[in-house]
C-alpha cells in the first residue's frame, strides 16, 4: 500500500482537522442557544445538561486516550469518530430533541453518551493524533491545528444565519462534512520511514499499570490543579456565554447573527495565534505559556463582567481564540517534556481533557444557579478572580522547563516525580 509523501500527508492531516472543526462548529457552536431557544430549557437545566455531558466526557476521554496509546498511529478510532459524527443530524432531529421535550432526564443522558463518542472525546482524540503526527514529521502542532481554527471560523460565519432559518440546516451541513472528513482520513497513509525512525511512538505499548503510575505522579496532580483553577473557569464560562452575549442586543435574532460573526473573528484570531504562539512558547517555555494563558483568561472574564456595552463585549469575545491557542500549544509541549511518550495520549485525554470536563460536572451546575440568581456579570467576576488566583498558585506548583543538558522525557520513567533533579518546581 502506497504512503503519502510528507507534503501530501501534511495537507491531508490539515484538511482532516479543518473538516472536523467545520463539522463541530456547524452544529455545536450554537448548542447552548439550541437548548435554550429551540428546546426551551432554562439556565439551571442547561447547566445540568453540560454537567451530565461532562460526566460522560470524563469517562470516555481516558478510554479514548488509552486506546490511542495502544494503537499508535492506527486511525481506526478516528474512523469511528467520523462515523458517529456523520449521524449527528438524524440523532439530533429524531432522537435527542424529542427525548429532551418528552423525557428530559432520559434525553440528557442519551445525548451526553452520543455527544461524548463523537465530539467531546472525539475532538480530544483528533487533537492528540494531530500532535503525534506533527512530532512524527518534525512539524509544529500549531501549524496543523490552526486549520481547525479556520474550519471553525468558516462554519461560524454562516451558522448563526442558518440557525435563525432552521437548526436542521446546521445539522445537515455537519453530517455532510463528516463524510468528507472520513474520506480524507482514509486517504492519509503514514510514511514507513517516519514510523521506523521516530521517538514519538513507544515500542513498549501502554499497559494499565502505567496509568496507575501516572496517577501516582505528583506532576500529574500539579498539572491537574492548573486545569481545575484556570481551564475550568475558561470553558465553563464559555458554555452559556452565547446567552449572555445575546442579551446585549435588541433582539435574539440580531444577537444570534452577531455571535456567529464574532465567533468567526475569534476563530480567525485563534488561526493567527496558532502560527505565532509556538515560537513564543518555544522561547519562554511551556510553563510560562500556561501562566500567560491564565492571566488572559482571568482578565477576559473580569472585563466581561464589568462591561455593559455591546461594542466592548464584542471586542472582548475574540480573546478566547488567543486563550485556546496559548493553552493547547503549551499543554502539548508541557506533556511532551514532562511525561513519558508511552502515556502521551492518555496524559492528554486524562490529565487535561477529562479534567476539563470534571469542571463541567463540578462547576457548571452552580454556575448555572449563579447566572439565574446573581446574573452573568457577577458570576464572571468571581470566575475571573478564581482563574487569576490559581494562575498565581501554579507559578509555584508547575514544573519548570528542562535545559538542553537534561535527558529527554522519553528517557525518564513515567513515575518521574520529585526525585528527578531537573523536574523541580519553582
Amino acid at each position: 500500500m502506497s504512503t503519502s509523501t510528507p507534503r501530501s500527508a501534511q495537507f491531508k492531516m490539515s484538511s482532516f482537522i479543518f473538516l472536523y472543526f467545520f463539522t463541530w462548529s456547524s452544529s455545536f457552536g450554537l448548542y447552548a442557544l439550541w437548548l435554550s431557544q429551540k428546546v426551551g430549557l432554562d439556565s439551571i437545566t442547561i447547566g445540568s445538561v453540560f454537567a451530565i455531558n461532562g460526566v460522560f466526557a470524563v469517562i470516555m476521554k481516558p478510554v479514548y486516550g488509552y486506546i490511542m496509546d495502544k494503537i499508535g498511529m492506527s486511525k481506526w478510532l478516528l474512523y469511528f469518530v467520523c462515523a458517529v459524527s456523520a449521524l449527528m443530524a438524524p440523532f439530533f432531529v429524531t432522537v435527542y430533541q424529542p427525548l429532551l421535550l418528552s423525557h428530559t432526564t432520559v434525553g440528557i443522558f442519551v445525548g451526553a453518551f452520543y455527544l461524548s463518542l463523537g465530539w467531546y472525546a472525539g475532538v480530544a482524540a483528533a487533537e492528540s493524533y494531530t500532535d503525534r503526527f506533527s512530532r512524527l514529521y518534525g512539524l509544529e502542532f500549531g501549524r496543523i491545528r490552526m486549520w481547525g481554527s479556520l474550519g471553525w471560523a468558516m462554519a461560524a460565519s454562516v451558522s448563526g444565519v442558518l440557525f435563525n432559518f432552521t437548526p436542521l440546516a446546521n445539522f445537515v451541513v455537519s453530517s455532510t462534512t463528516s463524510v468528507l472528513m472520513l474520506l480524507v482520513l482514509i486517504s492519509l497513509k503514514i510514511g514507513d520511514a517516519q514510523l521506523r525512525s521516530n521517538n514519538v511512538i513507544s515500542e513498549n505499548k501502554i499497559v494499565f499499570s502505567d496509568v496507575i503510575l501516572l496517577l501516582k505522579n505528583r506532576k500529574f496532580w500539579m498539572f491537574s490543579l492548573y486545569v481545575a483553577g484556570v481551564a475550568w473557569m475558561m470553558f465553563v464560562a464559555e458554555q452559556q456565554f452565547p446567552r449572555y452575549f445575546v442579551s446585549f442586543f435588541d433582539t435574539k435574532e440580531q444577537g444570534n447573527a452577531w455571535y456567529g460573526y464574532l465567533s468567526t473573528v475569534q476563530s480567525g484570531t485563534e488561526f493567527v495565534m496558532m502560527m505565532f504562539i509556538p515560537m513564543l512558547v518555544n522561547h519562554y517555555g511551556a510553563k510560562k505559556g500556561l501562566l500567560l494563558c491564565g492571566c488572559v483568561v482571568g482578565a477576559r472574564l473580569i472585563a466581561s463582567g464589568l462591561t455593559t456595552d455591546p461594542l466592548m463585549i464584542s471586542i472582548i469575545k475574540p480573546l478566547y481564540g488567543m486563550e485556546i491557542a496559548l493553552l493547547l500549544i503549551s499543554v502539548f509541549k508541557y506533556i511532551a517534556e514532562h511525561f513519558n511518550k508511552k502515556v502521551n495520549a492518555t496524559m492528554y485525554l486524562l490529565g487535561y481533557q477529562a479534567m476539563i470536563y470534571v469542571g463541567s460536572v463540578v462547576v457548571a451546575p452552580p454556575a448555572g444557579y449563579l447566572y439565574a440568581k446573581i446574573g452573568f456579570e457577577h458570576t464572571y467576576l468571581m470566575m475571573g478572580c478564581c482563574a487569576l488566583f490559581f494562575t498565581l498558585v501554579s507559578s509555584f506548583t508547575l514544573s519548570r522547563c528542562r535545559s538542553a543538558r537534561h535527558p529527554e522525557p522519553e528517557e525518564l520513567h513515567v513515575l518521574d516525580t520529585v526525585s528527578v533533579a531537573p523536574a523541580k518546581s519553582h
